[in-house]
């Protein structure tokens, strides 16, 4: 299993894995147990609209955006077209950045793709012999998910992640 992701403390808050603010520990990123590709996608997605962006925002919309993209059952959002993203893009229900919302349904196709080639998402996973090797592939099959997104999103899907200090000390600096 995962472990905290943030190991600073102070004053009953914790370290956001995401922007590094400061926020309640009862607000910190709760663990699950997938059941199924709805909620790989699901928790993808929050990472996804959430880099770049205070997580207050991406939970104020998360129920609309939920309805916007049928509880992410994996099958409806990978059937979603262009017209239904352009819908979505005006949708006041939702956060309206055309590339991100395009980017969850070339998610959800591709999730499905792993899915049928490793037997199971999980397997395809656990196929990679470090966690930085998994983040790497993972960045290259998926949109909008960089080093931070990716740890955040495997902490919360239940899988391995280093203690957010080595994460941190290890992660490849920016080219500037």
């Amino acid at each position: 299993m995962g472990i905290e992701p943030g190991s600073a403390e102070s004053n009953g808050c914790r370290v956001s894995v995401l922007r590094g603010e400061y926020i309640p520990l009862d607000e910190a990123p709760v663990q699950i147990v997938p059941e199924n590709l709805a909620d790989y996608l699901e928790t993808m997605s929050k990472s996804v609209f959430q880099s770049g962006m205070s997580w207050k925002v991406v939970e104020s919309k998360w129920p609309s955006t939920r309805e916007a993209f049928h509880d992410f059952q994996i099958g409806a959002v990978a059937a979603m077209d262009e017209m239904a993203v352009d819908a979505l893009a005006d949708d006041t229900r939702v956060i309206r950045n055309r590339r991100k919302l395009q980017a969850i349904t070339d998610n959800a196709r591709r999730m499905i793709e792993i899915d049928e080639e490793f037997g199971t998402f999980q397997k395809y996973l656990r196929s990679h012999d470090s966690f930085w090797d998994l983040v790497r592939d993972f960045r290259k099959q998926f949109k909008f998910l960089g080093d931070m997104g990716a740890y955040y999103w495997l902490y919360v899907v239940g899988e391995e992640v280093p203690p957010h200090d080595q994460f941190e000390a290890e992660r490849p600096q920016k080219k500037r």
